[in-house]
């Protein structure tokens, strides 16, 4: 089981909203995948699979805020 994390964006930012998922629960992902997109009010980023498995679970839906170091979902 893999923790999809929330990295560091930039200095000062906290948190970020999630814009969307491209997987979505059940499908499988390869490491380095784009899984999701994240938002700040400075800029976007996408965030990739840090493993290879099968998208188990979302912590964070679209439009919700996540926390940097928080988890967003679990590879499975």
């Amino acid at each position: 089981m893999t923790k999809i994390i929330l990295p560091e964006l930039g200095e000062g930012i906290t948190k970020a909203t999630i814009a969307c998922w491209h997987t979505k629960v059940g499908e499988d992902v390869i490491a380095g995948q784009e899984i999701c997109e994240a938002v700040t009010d400075k800029a976007s980023f996408v965030i990739e699979a840090p493993a290879a498995g099968r998208l188990r679970s979302i912590s964070v839906d679209e439009g919700k805020e996540g926390l940097v170091g928080g988890v967003l979902g679990i590879i499975e």
